[in-house]
């Protein structure tokens, strides 16, 4: 009788707002990040990966429970995740894994929200969950405590040394989950001069965004008005003009967002280092990926939250010598939402139906697959108007080509969101005659029958995923 197939033990290293125009894997123009590029020349490079929410919280919260927002209740950075529900986390530890979790959790505070599932947790809890750079303060089950140090060395650290101590032959699930390289940016002097006045500007910087709508314009994202002292360091010099300081501040900005990105990608390489002096590469499921894009000058921009590309696309490198093909790119369409599923997948163990996904893992292994590639993903940002980035509320559509977008400019009394509502407006875009996004054809009678099918297309989404379009949509 043949011997069962060894389970992968699985590594998952997520990072909070690390573009994926800065991995070289994915061509980047600004840095290099030798290590993370290593997984996907070992495995496989995502090339469609969107997350459903762009918002550091929801989109753990979907990663975790291969659900959406609206059902697993983390719609915005104050709604708190109930940590009892479903996760591949605790269907894994069901099977028999052993689990652990390091790093930026940012799902809500009290009892509900500490993670469950784990045998091992310490999770960041200062700066309001999001924790600090330098000597951040951690909670674990046994109570509140600092680590000295840089957070993003510590924090992998901490994850191998849990591993390290495991004994027996059971297979280990272990979350390693940074807060870099998230605003405000604070790298670590060993990365003290990298970048320095030469990261180039991005052909969009100076958008005027004449054809978007006042929805939009209207958000607080712009490099040149809505960065602070904490996130530059220092005031730009006097006597410059507006063009002028808002390039400096983008080269200042980036500077460290880099140098973060930096110390990062090296403990990417000291965990595949380490899989490699164990012995467990080979069997070993090692996942790198950002909780949602960010955009790095583009559109004029910082932050995250529209369904524009930079923000909606997520960076993710996936390898497991023992079953993936090195070199591979999946090119399908797949979200945050199907990770759960997926590594479930991987390791043989059944998902809860609530599930929404769609398991990617029989694309990889020339498998059958349960359910026939995405032609299309469904995306909702719920935060309207919050008080730093006023953003507004909205949800869309995106094919392989097209992308719709409806601004329905509604909180719909969720906490913390602003209390003025606008009206709806939508958006189109063509991402293969203007993959900039710039110009918006939404009411362009060209495209009339596009937006017609995809706003159909949507309609179906929103229904199979128990998702409610907004009253206002009707009369727009």
């Amino acid at each position: 009788m043949s011997e069962a197939p060894r389970r992968p033990n699985i590594v998952i290293i997520l990072t909070d707002d690390h573009a994926s125009q800065a991995i070289s894997t994915y061509g980047s123009l600004v840095n290099r990040t030798p290590r993370i590029d290593e997984i996907a020349e070992r495995g496989v490079r995502f090339e469609s990966c969107f997350a459903t929410n762009a918002l550091c919280s929801p989109s753990r919260a979907s990663i975790l429970t291969g659900t959406y927002s609206h059902i697993n209740g983390v719609t915005t950075l104050v709604t708190p995740l109930d940590a009892g529900q479903p996760t591949f986390i605790s269907e894994l530890k069901a099977a028999g894994y052993r689990t652990a979790m390091v790093g930026k959790w940012h799902m809500g505070e009290g009892e509900r929200s500490i993670p469950q599932g784990f045998d091992y947790w310490d999770i960041l809890i200062g700066s309001g969950g999001q924790g600090e750079y330098w000597d951040p303060l951690f909670l674990s089950a046994e109570g509140e405590h600092v680590v000295e140090g840089y957070a993003t060395d510590r924090i992998t650290e901490m994850a191998m040394r849990w591993a390290d101590a495991q004994e027996g032959e059971d297979p280990r699930c272990v979350l390693i989950w940074h807060k870099a390289p998230h605003r405000p940016w604070q790298p670590h002097p060993r990365h003290a001069g990298l970048y320095a006045g030469a990261v180039p500007v991005p052909e969009t910087f100076t958008d005027d965004y004449a054809t978007r709508s006042s929805s939009v314009r209207r958000a607080r994202l712009r490099l040149a008005d809505n960065l602070n002292l904490d996130d530059l360091k220092e005031s730009p010099p006097e006597g410059l003009g507006y063009e002028e300081s808002a390039l400096w501040k983008y080269q200042r900005f980036m500077e460290d967002y880099l140098r973060c990105v930096e110390a990062v990608d090296e403990n990417v390489g000291r965990v595949i280092d380490w899989l490699t002096e164990r012995g467990d590469v080979e069997d070993t499921l090692l996942m790198y990926a950002s909780d949602q894009g960010f955009f790095l000058g583009e559109h004029g921009w910082f932050d995250k939250r529209f369904m524009f590309e930079e923000s909606l696309r997520m960076p993710m490198v996936l390898s497991y010598p023992r079953r993936v093909a090195p070199g591979t790119v999946h090119e399908g369409i797949v979200t945050n939402v199907d990770v759960a599923q997926s590594l479930l997948a991987a390791a043989g163990v059944p998902s809860p139906a609530r599930m929404q996904g769609r398991s990617f893992w029989a694309d990889l292994t020339d498998g059958e697959p349960e359910e026939p590639p995405a032609t299309g993903m469904y995306y909702r940002y719920w935060e309207h108007d919050d008080a730093f980035h006023q953003a507004p509320a909205h949800y869309g559509y995106r094919t392989e080509r097209h992308k719709l977008i409806y601004y329905y400019n509604d909180g719909l009394g969720l906490p913390g969101t602003g209390a003025f509502t606008y009206p709806g407006e939508w958006e189109l875009y063509d991402l293969l005659e203007d993959p900039a996004e710039l110009n918006n054809v939404a009411h362009d009678p060209r495209y009339a029958a596009v937006r017609a099918d995809l706003a159909e297309r949507m309609r179906a989404e929103q229904d199979r995923l128990g998702d409610v379009p907004h009253p206002s949509e009707a009369s727009s």
